[in-house]
């Protein structure tokens, strides 16, 4: 099951702001809190003072929390990696590890009398995971997250990132990356010029963001990275479906009636003898076979251009098609509008037979 998260960061916030942003993100179906003791400088008790009660209200709402950490984390708090019953008493859910120890120690740290969680870092690469994994963890305990990023043009690459998720995918742990709210600015750090896995996602919108995540298939769980996320951004993060692209677009007011219900109202996918030039949904050509598709704007047609061809192209009339490449129009085909330029780049994670819907925003 994939799941969405939030941030909190309570040596910023006050505990009213984040116990009100907790039972927002939990209305509208989050499931995960992401919480960070690396830049917090307090000892335990009060550690404990100000994060239990924050966990535990997540908790009443059925939303897990994780706790970032690191070896120097567990020293300055005098913690043994071989008792975590401190981090069992805060509440939470787990650990996620931002710097690895030798691999013994994490595999040690997944057999916890109390089961917690403990996140690995999936983006420091260098076969860490393997590491780990030579020392026969409980595989039950482990998941796995990406860092986040708030310097511009820190953040991953798409190479980086996807074969480092890939080496969790292949092993079946669950792992999560960040996303950015454009509406916020609150991080654990003093530099906030967004928070985000991935550097193409910076300036993007949230939902974007989440859906290109979801759409590689190598991510289970999305999470907003800073504090705090707008109503707006909450609430377009929780109309996605992990499993469904949906590509939003704009198409042309003049366009007729049957070819708008077309693009919106039909459950696309994609054939799987695949084209380079164009995604192909033929269903509709099936559906209304024998209707009059008449030529109305048979432009030059670009990348992104919706495409639903006309009865000069006899049985394919009907077809809807999105363009992969730049390409000429014979005069037989029809332009009824295009992909978001945010989201065009999704495109490419449109493989054979991915189902997709098409909206206007």
């Amino acid at each position: 099951m994939k799941r969405l998260g939030i941030s909190i960061y309570p040596e910023h916030t006050s505990f009213e702001d984040n116990i009100e942003y907790m039972n927002k993100a939990s209305q509208y179906g989050f499931k995960r809190i992401f919480t960070c003791l690396l830049s917090v400088e307090k000892s335990k008790e009060e550690i404990l003072k100000e994060f239990k009660d924050i966990i535990e209200h997540g908790n009443s709402l059925g939303m897990e929390t994780i706790l970032d950490v690191s070896p120097r984390v567990f020293d300055q708090l005098d913690i043994s990696y071989k008792d975590l019953s401190f981090f069992n008493e805060t509440g939470a859910s787990g650990i996620r590890l931002d710097m690895s120890y030798s691999g013994n120690e994490e595999s040690m740290m997944t057999f916890n009398p109390f089961d917690l969680k403990i996140e690995i870092n999936m983006s420091t690469g260098a076969k860490y995971i393997d590491n780990v994994m030579k020392y026969k963890p409980n595989m039950n305990n482990i998941i796995g997250s990406h860092n986040f990023y708030p310097h511009r043009y820190s953040g991953l690459s798409n190479e980086h990132f996807t074969r480092t998720s890939q080496q969790f995918r292949d092993l079946g742990i669950k792992t999560a990356a960040f996303v950015n709210s454009q509406a916020a600015a609150i991080g654990p750090w003093p530099v906030s010029e967004g928070l985000c896995t991935l550097e193409e996602h910076r300036t993007l919108p949230i939902d974007v963001q989440a859906k290109h995540l979801f759409a590689t298939g190598l991510i289970d769980d999305v999470i907003i990275a800073n504090a705090f996320a707008s109503d707006e951004e909450l609430e377009l993060l929780s109309k996605l479906n992990p499993e469904l692209l949906k590509l939003k677009v704009q198409l042309d007011n003049d366009i007729p009636d049957l070819e708008r219900k077309i693009a919106l109202e039909e459950f696309h996918f994609n054939r799987g003898d695949v084209s380079d030039y164009l995604i192909r949904s033929t269903q509709s050509r099936v559906k209304y076979k024998g209707h009059d598709f008449k030529v109305f704007n048979p432009e030059p047609i670009k990348r992104g251009d919706i495409i639903v061809e006309s009865s000069l192209y006899a049985h394919y009339a009907g077809e809807l098609q999105i363009a992969l490449k730049d390409m000429e129009n014979s005069g037989k085909t029809n332009i009824i509008g295009r992909v978001d330029k945010n989201e065009l780049f999704l495109l490419d994670f449109i493989e054979p037979w991915q189902k997709f819907i098409l909206y206007e925003g």
